[in-house]
């Protein structure tokens, strides 16, 4: 991931149509250390075989793995750190391949100041094609820094 700044946004100084963005190429080893931690060894993302004779016609990364882009950009960029998910839907519309550079963005859909609560359009594309689309929610605890 790039441009990460570590940092917070105080919730006054969100507003709709805030957007940040990051990419990240998928390799092999990223496959396999979340097929690891996640304990989700379904074939298809890492027998190639297997994956050679599926509809995909080749290994194809967890979805979570790049939804996972996301929670890494609301808690370095917008809103930063101290923030904490409540609520992320997820539509899966393309498969991600090793090799493929995923372009994670959020942007702000609304702000509740009063519940400190942030919503989001949260979308992955590959070589410019929507691979994953969603509406995120996130809270600001009133002690985030």
């Amino acid at each position: 991931m790039s441009n990460i700044s570590f940092d917070a946004i105080p919730i006054e100084k969100i507003y709709s149509g805030m957007v940040v963005s990051s990419s990240q190429t998928i390799t092999d080893a990223d496959i396999k250390t979340y097929a690891g931690l996640s304990g989700d060894h379904n074939p298809v993302h890492v027998s190639e075989e297997y994956a050679e004779s599926s509809r995909y016609g080749r290994r194809i990364a967890h979805g979570l793995m790049s939804a996972g882009f996301f929670s890494a950009l609301f808690g370095t960029q917008l809103p930063g750190l101290g923030c904490v998910y409540v609520a992320q839907s997820l539509k899966f519309k393309r498969p991600v391949y090793i090799g493929d550079t995923v372009v994670a963005s959020v942007e702000v859909i609304s702000v509740n100041l009063v519940k400190r609560r942030v919503f989001f359009k949260t979308i992955c594309r590959v070589r410019g094609k929507v691979v994953i689309e969603g509406e995120a929610e996130i809270s600001i605890p009133k002690d985030a820094k």
